[in-house]
């Protein structure tokens, strides 16, 4: 039989069609290669507690995306289940992961989902094996079917057509609402596993966090008792909140106002608060002392006042008391200028002030004038006390005139060798000064300056006193057995040396 050329030509497309069509069919959809040969795949042994339902041929998908299928399941040598999965070469999956068993519909289509732990791990290479303590199988879906066919069951037909009922009262018409949701809730999933690792971390290292509230929860009990008597307080006195908020735009507008008004000279003040606020930093111990002081002191000054009150006494008031000890101590004139510098004091203009700190430079121990400049405490120096800020923040210590209190000698002669006035450090020696116009001469050189004034205390029982050349003399009219009337020539005669 003879076939002419276009049956001839039919036949080999009709040939080659089959036979791309089977080469689709076994490398395509049976994947006869990877399946019957295992040619581009590797095997990862798993081990399962129960087998979940778990068949042959079932898909193996890593983060959603189908790898592999279960080459095998059957019984392992523990009693457990041992399902040998194949797995397509060209995906990296990491070897620290989770295996489970999930059912894909209610009805079963179990599939084995890999979820890795973390992506830093080395990949799962053939002959791995996924322990059991990594692998988890999801409920047996037949009874949870059977579970909801009896809830069902014991639910009265009638209330459950009323929570039916219900339910579509409560959704009906929140298509769009539930839409976004559900959309949202995609999105969110989705973008939860882009950020996998670092979510699987976060949860991770969430148990210290988690370990310390339950450490703390007898804290977190008492915030939140102490927040129930907040709340509490809050809602009995509601009206009085609620007049709070109704008044505080208006109150807020008041001090807006208050602030515009003051706007030009409120930048000075606070400007100016931040040198008192320094000052008052540096003499907080001082304040806080004076604050604790305070209380006492007005009551104290209460006491006084009050002291004779509801009494016959005619007069009400503070007791006062005027015993004055004139000149008992005497006045401090050490570390002063000399009695031949002082002024009368009826003079009334004002000269400039001597270069240099005046104050009574005795010890600092001595009885005279304990509260002077040179006992004023220093304040960032604990236990120092200098007469001058210098001093106090300088390592200079405080250094009498002399260990005593009346002078010997010359009065601008000291045992220290100091200035008078004294100077700060650094400054040079103040130079003597001219002696004045009238002791100077006619003709002739300028004559010396004036011989110094010294002052001394006496025994007024004897009139006895030291003089500047540290002699011992004797003023008899000074002494108490003296006779009160003196004339005009007793006053000239001089003192009678020893």
């Amino acid at each position: 039989m003879r076939l002419n050329k276009r049956t001839i030509i039919q036949l080999c497309v009709f040939f080659v069609v089959s036979v791309v069509a089977i080469a689709v069919m076994v490398f395509g959809y049976i994947k006869a290669p990877g399946n019957l040969f295992g040619f581009g795949r590797y095997q990862v042994t798993l081990q399962l507690p129960e087998s979940g339902n778990l068949y042959r041929k079932a898909n193996v998908t890593y983060r959603g995306t189908e790898v592999g299928l279960v080459q095998d399941v059957h019984l392992g040598d523990d009693g457990g289940v041992v399902a040998v999965l194949s797995l397509k070469d060209g995906t990296a999956i990491p070897s620290n992961l989770d295996a489970a068993v999930h059912s894909q519909t209610p009805l079963g289509e179990q599939y084995v989902a890999l979820t890795p732990r973390s992506g830093e791990s080395p990949p799962l290479k053939n002959g791995d094996v996924i322990p059991r303590s990594r692998a988890s199988v999801g409920p047996d879906t037949t009874q949870l079917l059977d579970t909801i066919t009896k809830g069902l069951q014991a639910i009265p037909r009638d209330n459950l057509k009323t929570a039916i009922d219900e339910s579509y009262t409560a959704v009906g018409g929140l298509g769009p609402e539930l839409s976004r949701i559900v959309q949202g809730s995609t999105q969110l999933a989705l973008d939860a596993r882009q950020n996998l690792d670092p979510l699987i971390t976060l949860i991770e290292k969430s148990q210290p966090v988690l370990d310390s509230q339950a450490d703390t929860a007898g804290a977190i009990d008492s915030w939140a008792a102490n927040l129930a008597v907040i709340t509490n307080e809050l809602r009995q006195h509601d009206s009085s909140v609620a007049g709070f908020l109704h008044n505080s735009p208006p109150a807020g507008d008041e001090i807006r106002k208050l602030f515009d008004r003051l706007q030009p000279t409120l930048p000075i003040v606070l400007a100016n608060l931040v040198s008192v606020n320094q000052v008052a930093i540096t003499y907080q111990p001082a304040l806080e002392q004076l604050l604790v002081l305070l209380p006492q002191g007005v009551a104290d000054l209460q006491a006084g006042m009050i002291a004779n009150q509801n009494t016959i006494q005619p007069l009400r008031g503070a007791y006062l008391d005027f015993n004055l000890n004139v000149n008992v101590p005497p006045p401090c004139t050490t570390g002063f200028l000399p009695p031949q510098q002082m002024r009368p004091q009826n003079f009334e203009d004002y000269p400039d002030r001597p270069a240099g700190n005046l104050y009574c430079r005795v010890p600092q121990d001595a009885m005279f004038n304990v509260r002077g400049a040179r006992n004023y405490p220093c304040t960032t120096r604990p236990g120092k006390y200098a007469p001058t800020v210098k001093m106090c923040e300088s390592d200079e210590n405080y250094v009498p005139l002399n260990d005593g209190y009346n002078w010997k000698g010359d009065p601008n002669a000291t045992l220290s060798g100091q200035d008078i006035p004294q100077l700060p450090p650094g400054s040079p020696p103040a130079q003597a000064a001219a002696p004045p116009p009238e002791t100077l001469p006619a003709n002739g050189p300028p004559a010396g300056p004036a011989p110094p004034l010294a002052v001394t205390g006496y025994d007024p029982a004897t009139g006895t006193y030291v003089g500047p050349d540290g002699h011992i003399y004797t003023q008899s009219n000074l002494a108490k057995d003296t006779p009160k009337e003196h004339t005009w020539q007793t006053m000239l005669m001089p003192p009678t040396p020893n």
